[in-house]
Parts: structure tokens; C-alpha cells; sequence
């Protein structure tokens, strides 16, 4: 299969040079894209086999959600003058208010609005990662539980960790595959640049999303929370509701 997909790449060059088409190294990137999408060939795990996976996934996981009011959370405090909600390590983020105005262009006029916004979050990473096996594209990805998650899991990029988890304000330990992508040594980026999160609910937030490509050879430890994917799969996987979530769905759009 890798073998056909080298030549079936080799005539699509040919009939772009044929019709004056300059062929480059993001020529040859759209188009080994193209025949990612267009074909399930994962050589680890079929389609049906990651959908099942993933539901078993949901079942076993045991996270459990319940609301509390703000002023019982750990660690967490409301101050007394403004209301604003902070942790106590000074990261992570905070909740403060904000006043919009002079809004001509939205749906509450020009005099605008007040609301509690997510602020002060240095934002973080959000990356995949990348490995050919037997010559073929596979990412990898994570069935990660969440909190406001519906179903409490969705498909998660490798690395979804803001600068607080990255420097374990939590008290926890480093998130997995951090190493690729916080200075990577051993890898080679194909992707990195800072992407805005929901203006609406974050201020002045934004991620620095990546995809980063392990060499073949290399071999990893894989949790069993974690599962390698091809681009193929990932867009068929998006017909799903609430399947992928929209970290994924935000560093794919790059390819």
C-alpha cells in the first residue's frame, strides 16, 4: 500500500508540472494529506475497533461531577472587594468582569454588556503527535476525561496542557509526551503557531498548537488511554457527536 501511494504521489507531481504548477515542500504536504483522507489504512487499528474502543473507554471511566458552590472549592477564592475568583497558587486562571461597549455590530446594540470572563491564563499547548508506521501517517490521541465534558470523555490531542500544568502548579507530575513538545530535542515540527481560544469566554487567551513528528524507529510507551489514529479516522470520527473534541478538530484544520 505504501509502495502505491508513492507513485500515485509521484503522477499527481507529474500533472502539476505538466500544467505549470510549482511543486515545493507545501506542495508535497497537501498532497500527502489528500491521500490521508481519503482511504482508512491504519496498520494498527480499524475504524469499528477505535469507535468500540472509545465507548468502552466512557464506561469504565469512574470520574465523578457534582456542582458545588464556588465558595467550597479547594484552593480556590473569591475576593471580598471584587468578586473575582482565583487559585491560590497564582496560576492556572482567573475569573474577572469585563464591560463591553460602543457594540454596533452585535445583537445587544451599542450600549453593550457586562460579564465574568476567564482571564489571565498564559495559555498552553495543545499538540499532536505524529509517527509513520510502515510508512503510513498515525496521530496520536487520548480518550481524556473532563469535567464539562458531555459523556465526560472526548478524543483529546496528545498534549493538551496550559503553562500551570506544564510547571506542575497543581502539585501533580508532568502531563505525558510534554517532553516533544515543551523544546523538543528528538522530534521534528511540523506545525507551530498560536491560535485565539473563544473570545467570549476566554480574555486575551491564546494556544500554542503543534504537530510534531517522532522519527519511525523510535519506540514509544503507549498508555492505555491513548490510541494511534489517521487523519482519515479523526474526520470520520468528527460525524460523531460528541466524539472528538474541538482541540483536535482546531490543530487539524492546519492540514
Amino acid at each position: 500500500m505504501y509502495q502505491k501511494a508513492i507513485v500515485l504521489i509521484d503522477e499527481l507531481k507529474q500533472l502539476l508540472e505538466k500544467h505549470n504548477i510549482p511543486i515545493n515542500e507545501n506542495t508535497n504536504l497537501r498532497i500527502e494529506t489528500m491521500l490521508q483522507t481519503v482511504k482508512d489504512d491504519n496498520q494498527l487499528y480499524n475504524l469499528d475497533y477505535i469507535i468500540n474502543w472509545f465507548k468502552k473507554k466512557r464506561e469504565e471511566s469512574d470520574m465523578i461531577v457534582q456542582e458545588i458552590g464556588v465558595n467550597d472549592l479547594d484552593k480556590w477564592n473569591v475576593d471580598k472587594t471584587t468578586g473575582n475568583i482565583s487559585h491560590v497558587s497564582g496560576g492556572f486562571f482567573e475569573i474577572i468582569g469585563i464591560k463591553a461597549s460602543n457594540t454596533f455590530d452585535r445583537e445587544v446594540g451599542k450600549e453593550g454588556w457586562t460579564q465574568p470572563i476567564i482571564a489571565k491564563n498564559p495559555g498552553g499547548i495543545l499538540g499532536l503527535l505524529t509517527k509513520k508506521i510502515n510508512g503510513v501517517t498515525h496521530f496520536l490521541l487520548q480518550a481524556k476525561a473532563e469535567p464539562g465534558n458531555i459523556d465526560k470523555l472526548q478524543l483529546s490531542p496528545t498534549l493538551q496542557a496550559t503553562t500551570s500544568n506544564l510547571l506542575k502548579a497543581h502539585g501533580g507530575t508532568k502531563p505525558l509526551f510534554a517532553e516533544y513538545f515543551d523544546n523538543p530535542k528528538n522530534a521534528k515540527i511540523i506545525y507551530s503557531k498560536w491560535q485565539s481560544e473563544d473570545g467570549g469566554r476566554f480574555y486575551l487567551k491564546s494556544n500554542y498548537n503543534m504537530i510534531v513528528e517522532v522519527d519511525e524507529d523510535e519506540e514509544l510507551e503507549i498508555p492505555n488511554s491513548f490510541l494511534w489514529v489517521t487523519l482519515y479516522q479523526i474526520k470520520q470520527l468528527m460525524k460523531i457527536e460528541n466524539f472528538v473534541g474541538p482541540h483536535v478538530r482546531g490543530i487539524i484544520s492546519y492540514l
